[in-house]
């Protein structure tokens, strides 16, 4: 079942990562985790272009050394391969050496070139690869074609999977963009998120991929934050296969801006699913803010808002301390002019142009014990704005985290 959201596409219901023309994916128990599926994969019928994005922490982990390595040899990818409970981060030579087996096992299974192989992994960081368990799992590929599998094997601490679909018209072809991501903790990205894999049925060149997967990326992976830590194994990866054969995509093309538009929706649920899910929250937060002299302060300062733990905890207590939010926005090193704030959370205005007014708190609470609370800030910095995700900071995140080993 499909409903309009707008003129330029269509959300298809209830779809996967494999909804796009030509891909399949699906997922098994390798046995990395006690009973969850753990071990996944998804399958173009033809070589798609392709382009990525990764975490910028130092500690990058061995798997997206591989993959970084098979996009700079062919700017293609036909199969991506996903394992859970084991990161293959801080392991070293061997650890990289694992990630390469990985692929070229993968390879010869499905039987195309190693540099066609993308690699991920998501888990504990410092632990060396079962690799015995990797390589069983690796012969069971197309064991399981159901995406669904797939969404739930890249999982740790999520707990729901998160994918979305969406058509849209390029050339009088109707284009299907689809994504499928994991994240839950060790969420505050630079240049990703942590595990989001996108597929698409469109022809789209590869210069014009990788623009516009860091265009959408800055508009929505980069605008969330869950605990401020940035993972070593954060990556985005897009594949095109052009399967509908529409005309080559690329930001001249007449519909480009119909299919970013549609790229973005993709991207940005993702995201906010991400946020919405982190450990333990109860609440997704987003925060707007307008007025700025430019747009990366203003998703600064809004990221420096939600990712105030005193503001986390208080969203998730329900109290309408707004002088957590003032606190946050003063201390984050971007410069504005006080008298020019204002503050409201929901509808409910608490600072005009930096004079605190006269409001009634219960509607403030009203706000709070939404499942999703809006705080808005306007500044007189300029005419640029940014809106930013998050969640709010309960008991079961320390729980969660203080167990994760165990």
């Amino acid at each position: 079942m499909e409903h309009t959201l707008s003129k330029a596409f269509k959300i298809v219901e209830n779809a996967h990562i494999d909804q796009p023309k030509g891909f399949t994916a699906g997922g098994i128990h390798a046995g990395l985790r006690k009973s969850k599926l753990d071990f996944g994969w998804i399958y173009s019928e033809v070589p798609a272009n392709a382009a990525g994005i990764y975490t910028m922490n130092t500690f990058q982990a061995a798997p997206l050394e591989i993959t970084k390595e098979a996009l700079k040899d062919s700017d293609q990818l036909q199969a991506v391969v996903v394992n859970s409970a084991n990161a293959n981060s801080y392991t070293g030579e061997q650890g990289y050496q694992d990630a390469v087996q990985m692929q070229q096992l993968t390879a010869g299974k499905i039987g195309v070139d190693p540099s066609l192989v993308a690699v991920a992994s998501t888990g504990v960081i410092g632990e060396m690869m079962p690799m015995h368990l990797i390589k069983e799992a690796i012969t069971r590929i197309g064991e399981s074609e159901a995406a669904d599998d797939f969404e739930h094997a890249i999982l740790t601490t999520d707990t729901k999977t998160k994918h979305i679909a969406v058509e849209v018209e390029i050339d009088g072809k109707t284009v299907t963009i689809a994504g499928a991501a994991k994240g839950s903790g060790m969420i505050h990205p630079n240049m990703a998120t942590m595990l989001s894999f996108m597929t698409t049925d469109a022809k789209v060149d590869t210069a014009s991929l990788q623009q516009g997967l860091k265009q959408t990326a800055d508009q929505s992976f980069n605008r969330i934050t869950v605990d401020g830590d940035c993972s070593t194994n954060d990556m985005v990866l897009i594949l095109a296969n052009g399967m509908q054969d529409n005309e080559t995509l690329h930001p001249e093309h007449h519909e480009w801006e119909q299919f970013m538009q549609a790229w973005q929706y993709v991207s940005r649920e993702l995201a906010k699913m991400i946020a919405k899910d982190g450990e333990g929250a109860t609440k997704l937060v987003e925060v707007q803010v307008e007025g700025a002299a430019s747009e990366q302060d203003a998703a600064g300062l809004a990221k420096a808002v939600i990712g105030s733990s005193l503001v986390k905890t208080a969203i998730y207590g329900e109290d309408a301390n707004w002088g957590r939010i003032i606190s946050a926005l003063g201390t984050c090193g971007i410069p504005f002019d006080k008298n020019g704030l204002s503050l409201s959370i929901g509808p409910e205005q608490i600072i005009r142009e930096g004079q605190l007014l006269s409001f009634h708190e219960p509607n403030c609470v009203e706000e709070l014990v939404k499942d999703t609370v809006h705080l808005f800030i306007s500044l007189k910095e300029g005419s640029e704005k940014a809106t930013v995700w998050g969640c709010d900071l309960t008991y079961d995140y320390v729980q969660i985290n203080a167990s994760y080993r165990t």
